[in-house]
């Protein structure tokens, strides 16, 4: 007897991104090989159907996705939301406003109501706090699009720093490769054992956090004012961070300076201030031959001790993981 551990409906709109999709599927249909190999009839099963708002649905790369209409729509565990292949503001925001994305953001209240969990990653998470539905809760992102994401739904909690997010009902994951991330945080839900083992297969680190990959500069683009900061700092590393010295360069008030940067970056100026040292020594170790400590000077830190503890904080990696890592 087949017995389905987890119902998975898949919502693909239209433009889905097509490693977003395709990566969703391919860790529960994987799932269900090895959980048959294992234990043929015994083992865990996934019942996974794809669904569209549209009887026609095209993936951003023009392939046509076979979808079952949302009549068709079992009751499942968990509904997810893979994103959309719109990675810049001027794109996505034309793209939440679709007939078919609206009612996509009606389908997922009403099933919420009907009792299903509801999961997003990357932009599809956008698509999820459109609707409302995580207001007043954490949540997750893209990492370069937290700027905007604040700014547009201050209800809820974001920390775009994590990679997976679980709140209640619902979980949100990070950018493009966070989708895999997701897919075996549900998977886990359900047998962990197989969860580990569709890793192995697959090849997938745990990745717990999206600060490694981000770049700080991009971040900074999104306010004129966070932008001139961040060029502000940049020429100032070694001799150390003033918030008021910050502000007159500036010409803004601190209270200005530090209210502005946690709105559009959800931390603070000095903590800003510490990615950039951060970034600066990655960029130093995989680059030059500059030993820990002339690294740390570079940076303004007294000594290599408080640049090593500050990296495995912050990156969760050495000095010798990230020297081995290179150019990636």
């Amino acid at each position: 007897m087949i017995i389905y551990a987890m119902r998975l409906t898949v919502l693909a709109l239209d433009g889905v991104f097509d490693t977003a999709l395709s990566s969703m599927l391919d860790v529960f249909t994987t799932a269900n090989e090895l959980a048959e190999v294992q234990e043929p009839g015994v083992g865990p099963r996934f019942d996974i159907e794809l669904i569209g708002m549209r009887r026609v649905v095209r993936t951003a790369l023009g392939m046509r996705v076979p979808v079952k209409p949302v009549s068709a729509m079992t009751s499942p565990d968990w509904l997810v939301v893979p994103a959309l292949g719109t990675k810049m503001p001027a794109q996505l925001l034309p793209a939440l406003g679709r007939r078919d994305v609206i009612d996509a953001m009606a389908l997922l209240t009403e099933s919420h109501a009907n009792g299903a969990k509801i999961a997003a990653a990357c932009v599809g998470t956008f698509v999820l706090a459109e609707s409302g539905l995580l207001d007043d809760h954490e949540a997750t992102t893209t990492w370069w699009l937290a700027p905007l994401f604040r700014q547009r739904y201050p209800a809820i909690r974001l920390d775009s720093t994590r990679m997976l997010v679980p709140s209640g009902d619902f979980t949100t994951a990070g950018a493009a490769m966070g989708h895999l991330d997701l897919a075996l945080w549900l998977l886990n839900q359900a047998s962990p054992a197989l969860a580990s083992m569709v890793a192995r297969y697959m090849l997938v680190d745990a990745r717990p956090s999206q600060a490694p990959y981000m770049i700080p500069d991009h971040l900074a683009r999104a306010d004129p004012l966070v932008e001139r900061f961040e060029r502000w700092a940049r020429g100032r590393l070694a001799q150390g961070f003033s918030l008021e010295a910050a502000a007159e360069s500036l010409s803004t008030s601190a209270r200005t300076l530090q209210r502005r940067i946690e709105a559009v970056l959800g931390k603070s100026p000095l903590s800003y201030f510490q990615d950039l040292r951060v970034e600066r020594a990655v960029h130093l170790l995989r680059t030059s031959r500059l030993d820990v400590e002339a690294i740390a000077a570079e940076v303004g830190y007294v000594d290599g001790a408080t640049l090593r503890t500050l990296l495995r904080r912050r990156l969760g990696r050495g000095v010798r993981e990230i020297r081995g890592a290179g150019g990636q």
